[in-house]
């Protein structure tokens, strides 16, 4: 099975000219945000380590706690697993967030093995590790490993733009949202990339109405 990637600007253009061929209303969100940013980052053990140390902070914090746990040498395996709690809680992590990432570490994942993964087997895999959820899994294929059909159905942002995308008259659910966008795929990562540059105007309110 061939695993479809988004890998480079021209890639994304394309895939937001098919997406618009099988939804046109994503036609005039194109024109007023443009080529979204593809944010793709090097994967691995630290990338889905920092998001578990980031998860319902704010960015300022959870930034801090970064700077110190990296200060400190604990961003490996190898030094999680000869760190005490104490020590990590030092730098900033509550007992929780410990727990998700010993539970990390325990897992051992096969970082290289996800890049041949189907969606489902690779989300599956990172949410066998407590606290990863599907939408920070959903994340990692998006953004890590590049997978072009991607829509972070559980994401506020999406959810609140596809809203208006749809002309909803209120919020859709996960499933409900899953449901009204299936037939966008293999397109769906494009369409999460102008979904949310189109929450982005949303909110600032210099989106046109569609």
């Amino acid at each position: 099975m061939s695993i479809q990637t988004i890998e480079t600007p021209q890639e994304l253009s394309e895939n937001i000219s098919a997406l618009i061929a099988i939804e046109p209303k994503f036609a005039a969100v194109y024109e007023q945000v443009g080529l979204p940013d593809l944010r793709h980052n090097a994967g691995g053990f630290e990338q889905l380590m920092r998001a578990m140390v980031g998860q319902q902070l704010s960015v300022a914090a959870a930034a801090s706690i970064w700077k110190r746990l990296v200060e400190a040498k604990l961003t490996t395996p190898h030094d999680i697993r000869e760190a005490t709690d104490d020590t990590l809680k030092a730098q900033g992590l509550s007992k929780q967030k410990t727990r998700y990432i010993r539970s990390l570490v325990d897992h051992n994942i096969d970082f290289a093995a996800l890049e041949n993964m189907p969606n489902e087997d690779a989300i599956k895999t990172l949410t066998a590790v407590t606290g990863i959820g599907r939408w920070t899994a959903e994340m990692y294929l998006l953004f890590s490993l590049k997978r072009a059909d991607i829509l972070a159905v559980d994401d506020l942002a999406i959810k609140v733009a596809a809203m208006a995308l749809l002309g909803l008259a209120e919020r859709p659910t996960p499933k409900q949202l899953n449901n009204l966008t299936h037939h966008w795929s293999p397109y769906r990562s494009a369409a999460s990339l102008l979904l949310w540059s189109y929450y982005g105007l949303l909110r600032n309110k210099t989106a046109v109405p569609l």
